[in-house]
């Protein structure tokens, strides 16, 4: 396993650390893996401590994994990890017989960083500082629309957001989706039905948290505390982050099982559903396509 420094000066950008760490994570888990599990074996296979999990950037977003996003950036233009904006990350043939020490990695950050500098100014893009290590600005996201989306999720006034959480359920494929929003019901905010079977349905109790910063495992421990004796599912939304304590909770056995929906899911979910974003299709030349014709 690839080792890790913390002294981000040395290794230059921070996120670079973890481009050896992130293929041997997809490696560990088959080759392929959710973000959330990917970033959790990062964590467990470098032995991160909560608090720098848990970590927020000026944006809400934590910033561990924002580095894991950018690590996987660079990797996708190396053609070590697959494109696939699925919401599945993927190792590529030649990302399986890969394995990156830090100098490696530190190379393919140099060779990739040249062509983001502007001719003109010769000031780099993304807010990069000269010794390549991404500024806060830079660190929030490499995608502007998700930014831009959870940014309109979190301006939703408090019943607003209630009932977009409704909507998405519906579209997600839950029926009889009712927002309660009574006071005192242990932070239950609505509930609805999924069916499986003609013969099998579940009933999910939902809790919203229009949030910037980060839930926190008692938070999950008390909406589960809520729904005893109601339903044996929960879904907890929120526009913000779960601290690692949050996430390990959310899924502890021998318990009630509450399914995290934080505000990067969100926007997949969005994604995927085609709900509030459109697709743009664009364009770029094949310049190999025009060298046959030179001759």
């Amino acid at each position: 396993m690839t080792s890790v420094s913390q002294d981000g000066k040395k290794e230059g950008a921070r996120f670079v650390r973890y481009f050896g760490p992130l293929l041997d994570a997809l490696r560990e888990l088959g080759g392929s893996g959710t973000p959330d599990e990917v970033v959790e074996r990062i964590a467990l296979d470098l032995k991160i401590p909560d608090d720098v999990q848990n970590e927020l950037l000026p944006s809400g977003e934590q910033r561990f994994r924002n580095q894991i996003r950018w690590a996987r950036m660079h990797l996708v233009r190396e053609g070590l990890i697959d494109s696939s904006e699925r919401g599945i990350w993927s190792l590529t043939e030649r990302g399986r017989k890969t394995r990156l020490s830090l100098e490696d990695a530190r190379e393919i950050r140099t060779r990739q960083a040249r062509p983001f500098r502007r001719k003109s100014s010769g000031k780099p893009l993304m807010t990069e500082v000269a010794a390549g290590e991404p500024s806060q600005e830079a660190e929030v996201a490499p995608a502007d629309f998700v930014a831009d989306a959870i940014r309109l999720l979190r301006d939703l006034p408090p019943a607003g957001f209630e009932r977009f959480s409704q909507r998405l359920l519906r579209e997600a494929g839950f029926t009889q989706v009712v927002v309660t929003g009574k006071s005192g019901d242990g932070g239950i905010d609505g509930h609805g039905s999924l069916q499986f079977s003609p013969l099998l349905s579940l009933k999910a109790l939902f809790q919203c948290k229009r949030y910037k910063g980060s839930v926190s495992a008692p938070d999950v421990r008390n909406f589960r505390g809520a729904m005893a004796g109601r339903t044996d599912y929960g879904i907890l939304i929120t526009t913000g982050t779960f601290t690692a304590e949050a996430r390990r909770e959310g899924t502890r056995e021998g318990v009630s099982p509450i399914e995290l929906i934080d505000a990067e899911k969100l926007v997949e979910m969005l994604k995927s559903l085609k709900l509030g974003l459109k697709p743009v299709t664009t364009y770029e030349i094949d310049k190999s396509f025009f060298d046959e014709f030179k001759t």
